[in-house]
């Protein structure tokens, strides 16, 4: 490449702007060099020096109605965020998860400038819902940059693009989530705290929490006393705490990141929705019950979900060591039966915090490298190589 390196950066979500904005800062350090980027951010790319096409406020939108209701405006900017690209000819491009948005601006930007190197950062769960998107990729994707250290694997059986895992973000804060000498006090300390995450979505939050409160009112009865901690986010926080007001064990409700982290030092087990959460806790060494429950739709969908397990640590470790509960099953008696184990010193506490050293040992990357940096090495091999041939 001759000049001043110019990379097209996509990302959809506020998830998506963090992380692509801590790629480009690597970019940067490990080029030396001044990069241009152009495409689409939010608040934290735009600080790494990316100028949006338009505001990512736009694109980012969750449920099943939304996504409707916004289609016309969806499918312009789709449109406008392909044609900005290959007005601005870049050297290479990047999209950074929200797949939905992000690989239908690959295609387009693919068809324009065939040439053009491709690299998607996160990669689509093929894994575990549409297989055959992984196959579908190579079409406009040179290299996948995996999260999660089975997806690599995931990617060869399934006949997609290359892929390397780069590691998750999450492990970047170990200090953060790992308790220090005041965290392993308190998580040993009596009255024990308990974390309950009932998830981060509307939907979530009306259908968890009716079980999550009948549980800890049912484990009140059966057990000493403890402490419950509900760490949530500011966009559902007058839901969650309508939602739990009769609970008959009022939780501490928390909305700051400082304050969830606090929580997740010195809990002594917990009870979450599937999701990242559940990566964080288990990342934070605190043993857990995973809990779901879908609308009647969605749960029609299961024949179609091809994962062994909804929950990432689980995934990872390749084995069932953290308790499931899924819709039928997801019963305050049930999340009971598995949560009051987790709050002794019991063979399943023991077991469970063996298993998540071992998720430990699996997600670190060599040498103690930063996700953010195995990113852009990752990045920067696959740029080099120019046009990647494809089948």
């Amino acid at each position: 490449m001759s000049g001043p390196l110019k990379l097209a950066v996509v990302a959809g979500e506020t998830s998506g702007d963090a992380l692509a904005a801590k790629l480009m800062g690597a970019l940067k350090r490990l080029t030396g060099a001044e990069i241009a980027f152009v495409g689409v951010g939010g608040a934290a790319m735009e600080n790494e020096g990316l100028k949006s096409f338009f505001p990512i406020e736009d694109i980012h939108v969750m449920g099943l109605i939304e996504p409707i209701r916004r289609l016309p405006l969806l499918l312009r900017r789709i449109r406008e965020t392909a044609e900005g690209i290959v007005a601005a000819r870049p050297d290479g491009l990047i999209i950074v998860d929200s797949p939905d948005f992000t690989h239908r601006v690959a295609r387009r930007v693919r068809a324009a400038l065939p040439q053009l190197p491709v690299v998607d950062y996160v990669s689509p769960s093929v894994w575990a819902w549409r297989p055959g998107r992984a196959k579908a990729m190579r079409a406009y994707v040179d290299r996948v940059l995996a999260l999660l250290p089975f997806e690599p694997e995931a990617h060869r059986r399934l006949g997609g693009p290359p892929c390397v895992y780069v590691g998750h973000p999450l492990i970047e804060r170990l200090a953060d989530l790992r308790p220090d000498g005041e965290g392993a006090r308190r998580r040993e300390a009596h009255p024990p705290l308990i974390a309950v995450l009932p998830g981060s979505r509307r939907s979530e939050i009306a259908r968890l929490s009716p079980s999550f409160g009948a549980a800890l009112a049912l484990l009140k009865r059966e057990f000493r006393a403890f402490e419950v901690g509900l760490p949530t986010l500011p966009h559902v926080e007058a839901q969650v705490r309508t939602a739990t007001r009769d609970w008959e064990v009022q939780p501490r409700i928390v909305v700051t990141e400082a304050d969830k982290l606090e929580m997740f030092r010195g809990a002594r087990a917990a009870l979450a929705a599937s999701g990242t959460a559940t990566l964080e806790l288990a990342l934070a060494g605190v043993p857990l019950v995973g809990a779901y429950r879908v609308s009647r739709i969605e749960e029609q969908l299961k024949h179609f979900i091809v994962a062994p397990s909804i929950l990432l640590p689980n995934l990872v470790l390749g084995e069932r060591a953290i308790p499931e509960l899924l819709q039928n099953d997801c019963t305050p008696e049930k999340i009971v039966a598995a949560l009051k184990p987790l709050l002794c010193d019991t063979p399943e506490r023991a077991a469970q915090l063996a298993a998540l050293a071992r998720l430990d040992a699996s997600m670190r990357l060599p040498d103690g490298l930063a996700p953010s940096e195995a990113a852009a090495r990752a990045t920067l091999e696959a740029f080099a190589l120019g046009a990647i041939t494809r089948p």
